[in-house]
């Protein structure tokens, strides 16, 4: 039986106010200005609209990330559509200051007990790049 794992990005610090990163990031259209950061290695055939995004991921194939609740300024949650087990991703932003504003990721996955050992380091791996992607972001 599955059972829900989560794997939690480290904190970002991000140099700009909530509002300009929630905009950027809860519109996923905005990927275009950074598809050339994403490993090709790892993916392919990225596409995108504004509350989605499909990629080819070897060997599991096309995964949808679909956003299914925004909270302004907060949070910006996402399911998965098409994936071999189900997840949900959560985008949290807290602003601390003025131009100081957190991150965090955090990804919970419906593991199976025998599939758990060997998707663990490559979800959580995951997990982190993508919360250095998102800290680096171009938000001006």
């Amino acid at each position: 039986m599955a059972s829900a794992t989560d794997f939690v990005g480290p904190q970002k610090t991000i140099a700009q106010n909530d509002d300009r990163i929630f905009a950027l990031l809860s519109d996923l259209s905005n990927l275009e200005k950074v598809k050339d950061r994403i490993p090709q290695d790892k993916v392919k055939d990225l596409t995108f609209d504004s509350d989605s995004c499909s990629v080819s991921v070897d060997p599991v194939g096309k995964v949808t990330f679909r956003i299914v609740e925004r909270e302004p300024n907060k949070t910006i949650k996402f399911v998965s559509e098409n994936s071999p087990v189900p997840v949900t991703l959560w985008v949290q932003l807290k602003q601390m200051d003025v131009m100081d504003t957190r991150l965090r990721l955090t990804l919970r996955a419906d593991l199976n007990p025998f599939i758990k050992p060997m998707l663990t380091k490559p979800l959580q791996q995951a997990v982190d790049r993508l919360s250095e992607v998102l800290a680096s972001l171009p938000y001006e």
